[in-house]
């Protein structure tokens, strides 16, 4: 098959790529770096050109809500409006659990946007909700540290290996519409401060960390708000065997 994947230089966007490449697909790279942006347009109908199906792995990081939403909603417009002209029988979209129940982060806002347009789109589609990543503990503490202090919220989460996302990703694209896809987690509940407090260790990164909620990642994610439903698809990578390895 010819599969593109959108965000194919990001952390699962090129992870995403290779698990298809290892399949033997013919992949299409869709990265503004590599002269296709999703904004704009440029480049995208060309890049389409003969793809079966489309793997949306793009993100985008900002504490503005508008503006998340605004992105989110004109970079899956173009996307749509492009596959749909190339014949496109298959759009596939990294989403995340539980964005449906937390109001206030502007991340989580445009994700539902997205979400919707895909719902409500033109292309035949499957929308695969996953937890957080064995890296989200370290993303959260790079975003906070200051002077050797990291501010972190105490999440319950059940994350999963970035690896395991692209490989379950990879398998979705080559197979038909499936609409919305069950939640996809983890094998195991973790505790975000503890994890951050062992990925640190195991980088031999001293920090401080100092569990705190934020406007970002505030109370209402407390508790099983990002745990997976019933009949979750449960990924095999342990956040330990993760750990152990190097990245």
């Amino acid at each position: 098959m010819r599969i593109a994947v959108a965000g194919a230089t990001g952390n699962i966007g090129a992870r995403t790529v290779a698990a298809l490449e290892q399949a033997a697909h013919d992949v299409v790279r869709i990265s503004r770096s590599l002269g296709v942006d999703l904004i704009s347009g440029d480049g995208l109908d060309a890049a389409l050109t003969g793809v079966d199906a489309v793997v949306d792995a793009t993100s985008y990081e900002t504490a503005d809500r508008n503006d998340t939403v605004a992105h989110f909603a004109t970079a899956t417009r173009n996307l749509l409006a492009a596959e749909e002209c190339a014949g496109v029988r298959h759009h596939v979209l990294l989403s995340i659990v539980g964005i449906d129940r937390v109001e206030g982060n502007a991340h989580y806002a445009g994700k539902r946007e997205q979400e919707r347009l895909v719902a409500e789109g033109p292309v035949p589609w499957t929308i695969v909700p996953f937890t957080q990543f064995h890296d989200f503990a370290a993303t959260v503490t790079s975003w906070t540290e200051q002077d050797g202090i990291a501010p972190i919220p105490p999440l319950l989460v059940q994350p999963i290996a970035p690896a395991d996302v692209a490989d379950i990703l990879a398998e979705i694209a080559t197979g038909t519409p499936q609409g919305r896809y069950r939640d996809v987690a983890g094998p195991e509940p973790q505790d975000l401060v503890d994890m951050a407090r062992r990925t640190n260790d195991a980088h031999g990164h001293a920090v401080k960390l100092v569990p705190t909620w934020s406007s970002i990642l505030g109370e209402e994610m407390a508790g099983e708000v990002l745990l997976p439903g019933d009949n979750a698809r449960i990924a095999p990578t342990t956040f330990d065997t993760w750990l152990a390895k190097p990245h």
